[in-house]
């Protein structure tokens, strides 16, 4: 039989560079056939769905509850404080928009079966209602440890938050909120690459785009 070679004109390390590609993943998927698995071997690696979710997307909505709620318990904080009106309306701008994210993605959980995580903003609101006294937030604080997500403030900080005096407050919530934006961002740009649920990967663009626009916002503020 004869075997047709393709010309040295065609840039040989590039099909080797293939070949060796289409190897790697047939054996990529004759080993997964093997194992017997019904998952994917990556959310990556499936096409963005409206209906099917899978792990980065079940991993984003438990994060990111977490997260929106830390944030929610920082507006929470500028109760009563002597705030400048572009600080104030900012922080009715990310109550506004995250308090109904949080809702949504408990939602995704609820329909997948999955757990709905706890929050500090929970605690900080059992059997209180909607208000929250500084002692209630210093409560729910106690069990932020251990959340190892991009942004997440420690109990620590957000205790030295809830005590700082006026004159201090509002620059240091600046600070702490960029910084906490900046994770959510962070997050949200992992979901857009690994998330499978389409709705879920919108929310991730949409919350990029509107946190890193309020970040802009925060560092004119912070001058």
């Amino acid at each position: 039989m004869t075997t047709t070679r393709t010309p040295v004109t065609t840039h040989p390390r590039r099909t080797v560079r293939r070949t060796a590609l289409a190897a790697l993943a047939l054996g990529a998927g004759l080993a997964l056939t093997a194992c017997g698995g019904d998952e994917p071997a990556s959310d990556a690696s499936a096409e963005v769905s409206q209906t099917e979710h899978g792990a980065a997307d079940v991993a984003f909505a438990q994060d990111m509850v977490q997260h929106h709620a830390q944030a929610l318990v920082m507006v929470d904080l500028t109760a009563g404080r002597p705030l400048d009106p572009e600080v104030a309306a900012l922080a009715e701008q990310i109550r506004a928009a995250q308090a109904p994210e949080i809702e949504q993605m408990a939602g995704w959980l609820l329909a997948w079966g999955e757990e709905v995580p706890a929050t500090v903003r929970d605690h900080a609101s059992a059997g209180h209602g909607g208000d929250h006294t500084d002692a209630e937030h210093m409560e729910g604080m106690e069990g932020m440890e251990g959340m190892d997500m991009p942004g997440m403030m420690s109990g620590d900080e957000m205790a030295a938050l809830a005590a700082a005096p006026d004159s201090a407050f509002q620059e240091l919530w600046l600070e702490m909120m960029v910084e906490h934006h900046e994770g959510a961002v962070e997050m949200a740009r992992t979901q857009q690459q690994e998330g499978r649920y389409a709705p879920a990967v919108e929310l991730a663009e949409a919350v990029e785009a509107s946190q890193t626009a309020e970040i802009e916002q925060m560092r004119a503020l912070l001058g």
